[in-house]
């Protein structure tokens, strides 16, 4: 299996008491989206109901509809849901999905591998000294960025948990050739660039959510693994699982990318998500857990 080694010494043997589906899903964008991602095309009256999921600095920030609340939940009863996102973790911690606790969630783009809300720390150690022996350091990375970054186009830069870097742009200024510039740059120091929405991110080819993944499977005994995503960054986790599904919207939509096991959806926007939790949960229903 790709990505960091899948066995540890401490972690827990796998339960005989979980369910044997995994679902490892990717949240911005996927299963959750903020007001200027909605992509509301309907008349309003026809508009579906919104749940919040997300306030920061007291203002709402993400939503699903309330039908893919429900089949979230749904979804909770009967596989091992683990949000896998990119967020650090206080930017995972803000949002409040609806459904039993996870009892595992991936953030940072794999750094961090949360045990009942905790940071693994075995796992952590695990992926930064892979980073260190494998990839230019984050500082030369970062100083890069700020050097060739114009600030009349960038708005923020940020460090993640120490792992990767990131720009919030201005989407309309920003150069076109700038970010395949970097693109370039980065591979070949061992690095990816992905442009989501208002941010670019830079970040170690070794930092996958695809290896924590394997990780949770392995500690779960899972016999199945599901998964969703919508940028590059999800696109080792999709190829990882046995099926993924894309939105229609995003960078792999906008890419063409497709994969064998991966079903690109035509739904984009907050339909998108409700689309995929419904595919999420037929997978599960299909699954025979008897051995082979």
């Amino acid at each position: 299996m790709p990505g960091v080694s899948n066995t540890s010494a401490s972690a827990s043997a796998p339960s005989t008491a979980s369910p044997k589906v995994l679902v490892a899903s990717d949240l911005d964008r996927t299963l959750i989206y903020s007001a200027a991602a909605l992509s509301l095309t309907m008349a309003d009256a026809q508009a579906p109901r919104l749940l919040c999921v997300e306030v920061h600095e007291s203002r709402p920030l993400s939503y699903m509809t309330e039908t893919a609340a429900a089949l979230l939940a749904e979804l909770g009863e009967v596989a091992d849901f683990v949000p896998t996102t990119t967020r650090t973790r206080k930017q995972y911690q803000r949002i409040s999905l609806p459904g039993p606790a996870p009892k595992y969630a991936i953030c940072a783009n794999g750094g961090h591998l949360l045990v009942d809300g905790i940071s693994d720390p075995d796992w952590y150690a695990r992926v930064t000294a892979r980073l260190a022996s494998e990839c230019a350091s984050l500082t030369e990375v970062r100083e890069h960025m700020e050097a060739t970054a114009d600030p009349a186009w960038v708005r923020k830069h940020r460090v993640a948990e120490d792992l990767f870097a990131y720009l919030v742009v201005e989407r309309e200024l920003l150069p076109e050739d700038w970010v395949k510039e970097l693109a370039v740059w980065a591979e070949n120091r061992g690095w990816t660039v992905s442009l989501q929405g208002r941010k670019i991110y830079a970040v170690p080819k070794p930092l996958t959510k695809s290896a924590a993944m394997y990780e949770v499977a392995r500690r779960t005994g899972a016999s199945l693994t599901l998964a969703a995503g919508d940028s590059l960054l999800d696109a080792d986790l999709l190829l990882a699982a046995d099926r993924g599904w894309r939105p229609g919207h995003g960078e792999l939509a906008e890419a063409g990318w497709m994969a064998p096991t991966v079903t690109a959806l035509a739904e984009f926007g907050v339909a998108a998500g409700e689309r995929i939790l419904r595919e999420l949960l037929g997978g599960c229903e299909h699954h025979d857990p008897r051995p082979v």
